[in-house]
């Protein structure tokens, strides 16, 4: 490609020397678009029988590849082109700056393509989500902790490619001590928010939709980035937690090792009602139920007050969401079953006489 360009520039040396780097310059943009075409061309061919991944990545690192072979074009172009020193020297700076970026792009589109193949394997709307859960939590989180690693060491390759830059940070580091102190304090909820997201993805005490009491709400675990937590509630409402918060203070994870539940409906009766009666009703009812996952269901009386007993039921259902709706539907239910069977045994405040005082009374009368 050099040999091209040198022949070039020897057919056109009746022109200005900015027009000839100009021509030059076009030229090599324009066998940059034309090679990068057939190149691609061709690969997409040879990976048409490779697994998602290499078709992926070959479909979606086109541009930056393009972009980077423009470049590269562009460096042979410079390289030949009546340039003074000073206007190659920023020229090819520039360049180099550019090919870092452009190799920080296709390293991120790599890294978005590869996770997006292995988080395909796991599917949140299953019935038991608790491995697809895990995965899609700690992969997401370390995706945005790659993508800021990412980022940070292109930015700090490109400011490396100054002179003055390389030279300031050798006598910054002799003052690093106190300028680190300084800095880590101003930084503080960044640096404790990166590490609070690593001990999630390391740890994981919330995963994507985990169900969750946090602050006297109730919901599901929608996002988690890379400094904060998104917690979509039963009402639509988004509560937006930073990720330090769920290292720092307790919170209830409902689905924390398994997706099931056990529900529980608490109702209070009159002590006439039998309580086998109840328990045959419920069962009947959850039975019935396709929301039961036929695990647990009980009936039990656990406290007497002084006008009503206490009777507690249990059902377990498959989530959090499904177990809602079980324990709203028994208790519609089994009132319904008592307001037929045993409307006496409602809870309701009444006064007993004796009869025979009565008939005593009436008759002093």
């Amino acid at each position: 490609m050099k040999d091209f360009f040198v022949e070039l520039e020897e057919r056109i040396t009746w022109l200005p020397e900015w027009a000839i780097s100009l021509v030059l310059i076009v030229c090599a943009i324009a066998i940059g678009f034309v090679a990068h075409r057939i190149f691609y061309n061709v690969l997409a061919r040879v990976v048409a029988e490779w697994d998602l991944f290499w078709r992926s990545l070959v479909a979606r690192t086109k541009r930056p590849a393009r972009f980077a072979i423009v470049l590269a074009a562009l460096a042979f172009a410079v390289s030949v082109s009546p340039l003074t020193d000073l206007q190659a020297s920023i020229v090819r700076h520039v360049l180099v700056i550019c090919f870092i970026a452009a190799l920080a792009w296709m390293t991120k589109t790599a890294k978005h393509i590869w996770m997006t193949v292995y988080l395909r394997r796991f599917k949140l709307d299953a019935e038991d989500n608790l491995l697809a859960r895990k995965h899609v939590t700690q992969s997401r989180i370390m995706e945005r902790i790659v993508d800021l690693l990412i980022i940070t060491i292109a930015l700090a390759a490109m400011l490396m490619t100054f002179d003055e830059v390389r030279q300031y940070g050798v006598s910054l580091l002799a003052s690093a001590g106190a300028a680190g102190i300084v800095v880590g304090l101003a930084l503080q909820p960044v640096l404790k928010n990166l590490f609070a997201g690593i001990q999630l993805a390391i740890t994981q005490p919330i995963r994507i939709d985990d169900a969750l009491l946090v602050e006297g709400e109730w919901g599901n675990v929608e996002e988690i980035t890379s400094t904060y937590v998104v917690v979509k509630l039963w009402d639509w409402r988004r509560l937006v937690l930073p990720l330090s918060y769920f290292i720092e203070n307790p919170f209830q994870n409902w689905t924390r090792e398994s997706s099931a539940l056990i529900g529980t409906v608490m109702i209070y009766l009159d002590y006439s009602i039998p309580v086998e009666a109840v328990r045959r009703k419920v069962e009947e009812i959850v039975n019935a139920s396709p929301r039961w996952d036929r695990r647990v269901v009980n009936v039990a009386v656990t406290d007497f007050k002084d006008s009503v007993m206490e009777i507690r039921i249990l059902a377990s259902s498959f989530n959090s969401g499904k177990t809602f709706d079980l324990r709203c539907e028994i208790r519609e239910k089994l009132i319904d079953f008592i307001q037929r069977e045993y409307p006496h045994a409602l809870p309701r405040l009444r006064a007993e006489v004796d009869r025979r005082g009565a008939e005593v009374a009436r008759a002093a009368e």
